[in-house]
């Protein structure tokens, strides 16, 4: 990887851990689409909690707290969580190729 590129994939990660950290300050606590649209209909009381209601990051809270602090850290944990995942899967299936087809 040249220094370019490994500057560039440094300040991808930074932007998108600023996203997600301190850009979910600033989300609208009203309800999606969907919610909004439920309402709208009359059905929304018909809702009910999904298995995973109680999780550590459900609501995009970190422990159903609701804090801004609380909702920047479940994003950061969220960014890493992806790019490990995309990263391991990256590093599984991309295969090994010789050292001089490499660039």
């Amino acid at each position: 990887m040249t220094r370019s590129n490994r500057a560039l994939w440094i300040a991808g990660l930074v932007l998108a851990l600023l996203v997600a950290g301190v850009g979910s300050w600033y989300a609208s606590s009203s309800p999606d689409g969907l919610e909004w649209s439920a309402e709208e209909s009359g059905f929304a009381h018909t809702a009910e909690d999904s298995a995973t209601a109680n999780s550590p990051l459900a609501d995009y809270q970190l422990g159903g707290e609701e804090s801004r602090l609380s909702g920047g850290a479940a994003g950061v944990i969220g960014v890493v969580a992806v790019l490990g995942v995309a990263g391991g899967l990256t590093w599984v299936l991309r295969g090994r190729r010789p050292a001089e087809t490499r660039e």
